[in-house]
């Protein structure tokens, strides 16, 4: 049986989504990754904790929503795409964001929160991403450069409104399932 995970991520606005969506449309023809995330699914993860009992995620809730309390939604725009594994045959591809010292902040109060509720937490650096692909499907090695000419020029800013806890179905599609939503306050 495939055992459920939680994540605290960053919900997305359903334009950023579109826009990420058509931004990838062109990869998508060309069957460049093996396997791409369901638009639904897009999210940036703020913090991973795995399988987890009731209690725990309650008192992870509790904590996240307390050290949230009185900041305010920010603005976020997509950047540019990247990828994490091998430098010619990738594993993860995905759309980057331009920096926000919100988000930072933000991911800063939930890894603490969790932390604080028991949860012990990936130690790697914040590298805010979307994930948008997995596994490069191309028989000719995978280069930057091909990535950069879908990089987009300049995009919107969209509105992050909310951190949701959300569970993994790895047996649906899309397999994200928002378990508590907590609203940032909103901007002045």
């Amino acid at each position: 049986m495939l055992k459920t995970h939680y994540f605290f991520a960053c919900a997305l606005p359903d334009e950023m989504k579109k826009e990420i969506e058509r931004l990838t449309a062109p990869m998508k023809e060309e069957d460049s990754f093996k396997k791409y995330v369901h638009p639904e699914d897009y999210h940036i993860t703020l913090a991973f904790l795995g399988d987890a009992a009731q209690e725990n995620l309650d008192a992870a809730i509790d904590h996240v929503t307390e050290s949230l309390h009185n900041l305010g939604s920010f603005p976020l725009s997509l950047k540019r795409f990247g990828t994490f594994g091998k430098s010619d045959e990738p594993r993860i591809f995905w759309m980057g964001v331009n920096p926000s010292s919100t988000l930072h902040q933000i991911r800063e109060k939930v890894y603490e929160a969790c932390e604080e509720a028991g949860f012990q937490l990936e130690t790697r650096p914040f590298t805010p991403h979307v994930t948008v692909g997995r596994k490069w499907n191309k028989s000719t090695r995978f280069s930057k450069e091909w990535l950069s000419g879908f990089n987009p020029e300049e995009t919107p800013g969209h509105l992050i409104k909310e951190i949701v806890l959300y569970r993994t179905h790895m047996d649906r599609t899309p397999k994200y399932e928002a378990v508590q939503t907590i609203h940032l306050n909103e901007s002045p």
